[in-house]
């Protein structure tokens, strides 16, 4: 007979006396039924028997959508309740794994009306390995250094580009060559996966005054898959669960081709509209970024792409905060991510204090540590300590 009370019959083994105390935390906190004592006896047991135990598809649920609100730094957090929840603990090999994540791109795309979605991986054994998906996002574009030390592409990217070519990848040599799928299985080399062309959605950038803005030939795919990261619930660690919502304006624009570090076109665009870029004074980078954001925001739109711009963002969000609220639930925030990078104090989540990241309690999205260049070396993952954003990355 199992002892509820006490500790004996989970044998000498400190891990599991810990992993059995959360998993009863994560039972009687998630609301998908009552932890009733034949539940916990059921989890217990499976403990003492394997060292681990296996969420039904129930708590698998609660614990993403509750994981979902934990993410102190996504400001879409406000439709944790649509989020599609893909069960492919099935898979043990990295085909497997690659179709999954196929499937995830073909499921969360939707003909460019994005729906959120996280697919779940087998979690870790009681030995503590696990899958590891080494891209940063299911979708990303290659950066190639070339001989002049400059890069075409993505410089973000170089580091996971280096791992393909390593492994036998050629990049076509173009700014937007989509990367392939890095997995690794416990025990096993990475391997490669090409993702097929119809599973990709992109969209071509072009203004809707600036005629010559088609002419810089941009384009950035409709879906933010975020890859690197791990779900923790219950004591338990799913280090691959690929998490997709849908893009905020700002991101694409401000970040992924706005930051100096990565496309860097704000300088290009400010000499084609006309702008004197001799001095900050004159706030070129501030115009031409701003038109940089009506183009994507025009773009995604034109082509039936769901995108939503920083103002609509802000302003679901205080809805957000304030159900969460008439839940009697807080919302972890990290400011510095909440706000926009542009426009910040004209948005609806400038204004005010939140909970801080620390008071978040439950399940998490962590955001896994280590660069591709670990793997000759180091584990199959590293987990950090980073709750991320599925929405607007």
């Amino acid at each position: 007979m199992l002892n509820l009370d006490g500790h004996s019959d989970l044998g000498q083994d400190e891990s599991w006396t810990s992993l059995y105390e959360e998993a009863t935390d994560f039972l009687r906190d998630a609301q998908v039924g009552p932890a009733d004592r034949t539940r916990l006896a059921a989890v217990r047991a499976e403990i003492a028997a394997t060292g681990t135990y296996e969420h039904t598809c129930d708590e698998l649920w609660a614990g993403a959508v509750w994981a979902w609100r934990n993410a102190d730094r996504c400001i879409g957090r406000l439709h944790w309740q649509s989020l599609r929840v893909l069960d492919r603990r099935d898979c043990v090999t990295a085909e497997q794994v690659a179709e999954a994540c196929v499937d995830h791109i073909r499921l969360s795309t939707n003909g460019g009306n994005l729906r959120p979605a996280i697919t779940v991986l087998p979690p870790q054994g009681p030995d503590g390995k696990g899958i590891r998906i080494w891209n940063t996002q299911l979708i990303r574009y290659a950066g190639v250094r070339v001989a002049d030390g400059t890069i075409v592409g993505d410089p973000m990217n170089v580091a996971i580009t280096d791992l393909c070519r390593k492994l036998g990848w050629r990049p076509k040599g173009g700014r937007f060559d989509v990367l392939p799928l890095v997995i690794q299985m416990p025990g096993e080399k990475p391997k490669l996966f090409e993702l097929p062309r119809d599973s990709v959605l992109e969209v071509d950038i072009e203004h809707p005054d600036l005629r010559w803005f088609a002419e810089l030939g941009l384009r950035w795919h409709a879906l933010p898959a975020i890859s690197d990261m791990s779900l923790e619930m219950g004591g338990l660690t799913y280090p691959a669960a690929p998490f997709s919502g849908w893009y905020m304006t700002t991101e694409i624009a401000a970040r992924n081709f706005g930051d100096e570090q990565r496309y860097n076109l704000l300088p290009e665009i400010a000499t084609r509209m006309g702008l004197n870029t001799s001095s900050t004074r004159t706030l070129w980078k501030d115009r031409a970024l701003i038109e940089l954001c009506a183009a994507v925001a025009h773009s995604f739109r034109e082509c039936g792409v769901r995108i939503v711009d920083h103002h609509q963002a802000g302003r679901q969000f205080v809805r957000h905060v304030a159900r969460e609220k008439e839940a009697g639930r807080g919302t972890p925030t990290d400011w510095s991510w909440i706000v926009p990078p542009v426009s910040s104090s004209t948005t609806a989540v400038f204004h005010r204090y939140y909970d801080p990241p620390e008071s978040a309690r439950g399940p998490r999205l962590v955001h896994r540590t280590g660069s591709p260049a670990d793997h000759l070396t180091g584990p199959d993952h590293v987990n950090g300590a980073v709750a991320v954003c599925p929405v607007a990355h």
